[in-house]
């Protein structure tokens, strides 16, 4: 399974793991890269001290490639920039921003470097900044969305006509299936998150990861959309924020709803009342806790299964 994808990044299967908050740490990490993916750290849920303790994991763990997400609204993000040079890590993702700010620095360094987007007008300006590839993440995402509502069957192929580079696409994706449609609609590759999320080796709490197992159809919604839009499982902590914002809050309103450290009260902790519980619409999808190995060996044969049988399974013929 060879394309751009794979040889941009050394990889065997054009699968990129969510750099998710307070789930994507070196054991999840290191388990999709030693499985032929390619593992992300998600630096936006750690501390630089922190992230340097992961990125010095990994590198004990795996010696295959792997990468760091770096939101680019991070507060402290010139520290994390510069341990990531440091540690000499050859992949960054970057989110949430605009990708001049960082792109430069970093390919100066020699790092290969991807954007997330969520519309297209994001789209040349990545080609301006010299990134190296594109996530463009639909509407069903768990992570920071665009306020667009882009659902991912409209944003890849919208993407892909306005630019040539490697596009990976994210949003809703979680099964072989949801990956063969995905990469028919023109992307190289797949980014998935909510999937691996639900994963023994991810950093998430096993109450929350219960939990997306038992959420059904309908059982996430887009939120704090004046903030930075993000998908939630339906709580009390939602249920807060959803009527504040039918009441008309504002910015200031919502921030102080949102406190500090409520992602990691819910995601890491475990407080799956008050906590913010940020999760994909794939999440119906998601029936059981598996091994990173097991989600690869589904995602896989489902979708040579699905490539094989695609044109005898085609509910009409012309």
């Amino acid at each position: 399974m060879q394309n751009r994808i794979t040889e941009l990044f050394d990889i065997q299967y054009p699968i990129i793991q969510g750099g998710m908050v307070w789930c994507s740490g070196w054991r999840l990490a290191s388990a999709v890269s030693n499985n032929g993916g390619l593992g992300l750290l998600g630096a936006g849920s750690m501390y630089p001290d922190v992230l340097r303790e992961h990125i010095q994991k990994m590198k004990k763990a795996t010696t295959k490639p792997w990468g760091v997400n770096v939101p680019l609204l991070y507060p402290n993000i010139n520290e994390l920039m510069e341990i990531i040079v440091e540690e000499e890590v050859k992949i960054v993702f970057t989110s949430a921003g605009n990708p001049a700010k960082w792109t430069g620095f970093l390919k100066e360094k020699g790092i290969t470097v991807v954007h997330v987007i969520a519309n297209g007008r994001f789209a040349q300006k990545c080609e301006e900044a010299g990134v190296d590839a594109i996530v463009a993440e639909g509407f069903e995402a768990g992570g920071h969305n665009g306020r667009e509502e882009t659902t991912t069957l409209t944003l890849i192929p919208a993407i892909r006509q306005q630019t040539s580079l490697p596009l990976i696409a994210a949003g809703g994706i979680g099964t072989g299936k949801g990956m063969f449609a995905a990469m028919s609609l023109g992307a190289d590759g797949v980014q998935i998150g909510s999937r691996f999320a639900i994963t023994e080796e991810s950093s998430a709490h096993e109450a929350f990861k219960k939990l997306v197992v038992e959420t059904g159809e309908g059982g996430t919604l887009l939120s704090l959309k004046k903030l930075a839009p993000v998908r939630l499982i339906k709580n009390a902590f939602f249920e807060q924020v959803h009527k504040a914002e039918e009441e008309g809050a504002t910015m200031l309103d919502l921030r102080n709803i949102l406190g500090k450290g409520r992602a990691k009260k819910g995601i890491f902790e475990g407080d799956l009342v008050e906590g913010e519980l940020e999760i994909g619409q794939v999440a119906s999808l998601i029936k059981d806790i598996k091994s990173v190995s097991e989600v690869f060996n589904n995602l896989l044969t489902e979708y040579r299964d699905v490539r094989k049988d695609a044109a005898s399974n085609l509910r009409f013929d012309i």
